[in-house]
Formats: C-alpha cells, structure tokens, sequence
C-alpha cells in the first residue's frame, strides 16, 4: 500500500496478487477502495489494483472541482501507464462504474474486457428514482426525504452521516448488526470517508449525467453484474444497460443488494472469475 504521483495529485494505490492485472474503481463519490477488499480471494490468480479516486478515501491533491471526468480517467491512464500495463481489464462498482465508462470511452484500447458491478450508465437511477424505490418497498417518508437530499449532493458535510443512516440498511438485502459493527471496529481496513467529494460528485458533477446514448461505441466484451435487490440501480436498469452494450452479458447475484461483494463474496468472485478466464490467451 503507497500513494504515488500520478499527474497533479497522488493517488493511494494497493496492489496484490499475481496474473493478468485487474483494477477495480471503488464507488462513492467520496469512498475508498475497502468497500471492494472482498474481492481479494482473486488475487491468487489476478493481479488486483486497487486505488482511491482524486479527492476520495486516501488519495491527496487536487482542490475538489478537480474532480472532472476527464481528470478521472486521465488519472486512471496514467497509473497504467505507471505500473507499466500495456492493457488491464478494468471492473467499476456503483460511481466507479460511471468512472469505468468514461474510461472505456476515452481510452478503448487500453481494456481488455470491463466489469460493471452494481452500476448505470444514466444518474436518473439514483438521483430520482432511488428515494421513489426506497417509498414503495415501505421506508418511512424520512428516510426516503434522507435518500432524495442525499443523492443530490443537498446537503452539508455535516449532515452526511445523520442522514446517511436514515436509509442506510437499504444497501443490504440483509444488515447484519453485530457483524457491521465488528468489521468497523476490529476490521483490518477502516473506511475514509469524504462528504464534499459526495456533495460536489451528485450536486456537480453527476447532476443529468449520461452516456446511455454512447453505450453502443462499448464493443469490448462486458459483464453487468450486480445485486437482485440493489435500489440504486435496480435489476430494471441493469437489464437495460446489458442489452445496449454490444457484447455484454448480464449476472444478477441473489440475496445481495447493492453490495455482492459483501454479502454474496463466494458467489461474486466465482462469476467475475469465470468472466475473466482466459483473459491474457
């Protein structure tokens, strides 16, 4: 684990593993890459590289208006071109699935294959229809007030956690408590959270954001995976997203929501591993 310059800012950067390189674009806006450390039983065939964006978990540099998309995936250029990769394939969770899409339509031939997990190609899907979604599976009107104010960067970073934990337990199909609680105080990894890179990514830089329109440039073979339950981007949207991907393939991970990866770890892994057989051949 290290943090190393790349461009204007420097990023923090994990890599573990050995085989075909792997990096994985955690989500957020405003999060780090621990969410996706239950990934790491890949690393005994992949290379895994895991990083921070600008202005999020770990990383340092860079004022928050930095956070443009066209600095993401330059970032991300460059840190390949660092660790001295002729191509990686490339998986992107939630907000790093929006950051993988970029990528891929910037920089095309430097993937081999992209893994989009539990993520859109259209901010509609969070931005209005997740506080919608949040109403009819029964959540109080408080919480799903918390969700619309959250999701669209209205609030203070202040007010992250208190209304973070208004609607929090809808990214479970089942919260575990107890083991929450633990991992978060006894957990190897510990969560850097950063309010106003949330605050500025959904009030600025996400706001009407969408390349639903551009997904039929995507010609590398893709995976959409992601959590039957998931609310942010519903199974809905993932189905949509596959069919207008070229050659994509859609998995959804039962009694998982927007997290497999945590809740589902065995069976997440063996669906991106099968996906990525034979990658370098």
């Amino acid at each position: 684990m290290t943090t190393m310059p790349i461009r204007d800012v420097s990023l923090f950067v994990k890599v573990v593993g050995q085989g075909y390189p792997l990096l994985l674009m955690h989500g957020g806006p405003g999060l780090d890459h621990t969410s996706l450390l239950p990934l790491e039983p890949l690393a005994d065939q992949f290379t895994l590289i895991f990083y921070d964006h600008r202005c999020n978990g770990r990383s340092d540099g860079g004022v928050i208006t930095s956070m443009t998309w066209e600095n993401l995936t330059a970032d991300v250029e460059a840190l390949r071109q660092k660790l001295g990769y002729e191509q990686w394939a490339v998986l992107g969770h939630s907000f790093g699935g929006n950051v993988a899409l970029e990528y891929v339509l910037r920089y095309p031939q430097s993937l081999t294959r992209l893994i989009l997990m539990d993520t859109g190609g259209d901010q509609w899907w969070v931005s209005q229809n997740s506080s919608k979604l949040l109403a009819k599976r029964g959540y109080s009107p408080a919480a799903v007030e918390a969700a619309r104010r959250f999701y669209n960067g209205d609030m203070t970073p202040g007010e992250f956690n208190t209304l973070f934990l208004k609607f929090g337990k809808a990214y479970f199909y089942h919260l575990n408590y107890l083991s929450l609680a633990y991992e978060m105080v006894f957990g190897s990894a510990k969560p850097k959270n950063r309010p106003e890179a949330t605050i500025f990514g959904y009030n600025v830089l996400l706001k009407d954001w969408t390349v639903m329109d551009r997904l039929s440039e995507i010609k590398m073979t893709t995976l959409v995976l992601a959590g039957r339950y998931d609310f942010l981007f519903p199974p809905e949207h993932q189905a949509i997203l596959a069919d207008r991907l070229p050659n994509a393939q859609l998995e959804l991970v039962e009694r998982a929501g927007h997290n497999p990866q945590m809740e589902q770890m065995e069976v997440t892994v063996e669906i991106i591993r099968r996906f990525l057989s034979g990658v370098n051949s």
